[in-house]
């Protein structure tokens, strides 16, 4: 389909402000796939409405989640970005994929149960067939590789079974799509719950660093964080705090827990705190910079949405039409 390219799928929601686990987990390894695959990256904005979403700020959210697409470092002439909901055959052939993906699948997934139990007043069908639109964000575009987050990995696995089911009945349909986890930034924790991982829905302000925040605000939060009883800046079991807060220093500088334990030998947990702030800061400074910038000018963004859908359709429309066509649908010329 890309002249015998790999493609590498992924895809971000907009739905809260993005944090540097997202950043980590995600953005900031999409850009090196480009030289490798055919790139797509959506702003899945119909993911994001499985729970309740203000719609001034979904609109905002969205732009913006482009806006940090780019600014985090993927080039629209290598890649292609767009937004989920202007390219309809993601709905389309999530609606042929729900008829070939069984309840008791969807009922054992982990997301479902755990978002189930946090939003217990609107435990709605589009909440339980959430992965269903994830596989066929992936099989439109016959994905060999999905870079995801450690959460998001059970969903490709579903992915998998789906396309293979599929391809047992109708042969040769879709590309059997591989997951690639980072092995950094795999699962960033929450800085005030450390057992629990780093959420951009978090009500706790102080456990959530996101990508967008100033330097001091970064700074404080770090100073915050929980840790333990310890002074001892080393990787052990039991230290979720200090442990979490070392995997985030890893992630920003390329050192090893060896080296860090060594570069902070006779310091305190203080020090410490303070040299993830700065290292963090630091790092996202640029991607501030640039995100603002893209940000003064919306028809640009606009361009690029038009751009990437024109792209994203082509592709998804194709695969659509082979799999209506050997589902036995009438196709009009």
């Amino acid at each position: 389909m890309f002249q015998n390219q790999k493609v590498s799928y992924s895809g971000v929601q907009p739905s809260g402000n993005l944090t540097i686990g997202n950043y980590l987990g995600a953005l900031r390894n999409f850009s090196t796939y480009s030289d490798d695959y055919k790139c797509l990256y959506c702003v899945v904005d119909q993911h994001a409405i499985t729970v309740r979403q203000v719609p001034a700020d979904l609109r905002r959210r969205t732009y913006e989640t482009l806006a940090l697409y780019m600014a985090c470092g993927l080039d629209p002439e290598k890649t292609t970005l767009y937004v989920q909901s202007h390219v309809h055959e993601h709905t389309e052939l999530a609606w042929i994929l729900n008829c070939f993906t069984m309840f008791g699948e969807l009922s054992r997934m982990t997301q479902f149960k755990d978002k189930s139990a946090k939003h217990a007043d609107n435990i709605n069908a589009g909440l339980f067939t959430y992965p269903v639109l994830m596989a066929s964000d992936i099989l439109l575009y016959q994905t060999d590789v999905v870079p995801v987050g450690i959460d998001q990995k059970q969903h490709v696995e579903l992915c998998r079974d789906i396309a293979t089911r599929f391809n047992s009945l109708y042969p040769d349909t879709f590309t059997i799509p591989e997951p690639i986890v980072s092995k950094s930034g795999m699962k960033i924790m929450s800085l005030a719950e450390p057992t629990k991982k780093m959420s951009k829905s978090d009500e706790n302000p102080n456990a959530v660093v996101y990508i967008l925040d100033d330097k001091d605000t970064i700074i404080r939060k770090f100073k915050r964080a929980v840790t333990d009883s310890d002074t001892e800046v080393r990787f052990a079991p039991g230290k979720d705090g200090i442990n979490n807060l070392m995997s985030i220093y890893a992630c920003f500088t390329g050192k090893t827990m060896e080296e860090i334990e060594a570069e902070f030998a006779g310091k305190g947990y203080g020090d410490f705190k303070l040299a993830v702030g700065e290292v963090c800061a630091d790092a996202l400074a640029p991607v501030q910079q640039r995100f603002v910038q893209l940000m003064a000018d919306k028809g640009a963004l606009e361009a690029q949405m038009k751009k990437g859908a024109e792209e994203a359709s082509y592709i998804a429309r194709r695969t659509v039409s082979k799999v209506e066509k050997k589902l036995g649908f009438v196709q009009l010329r």
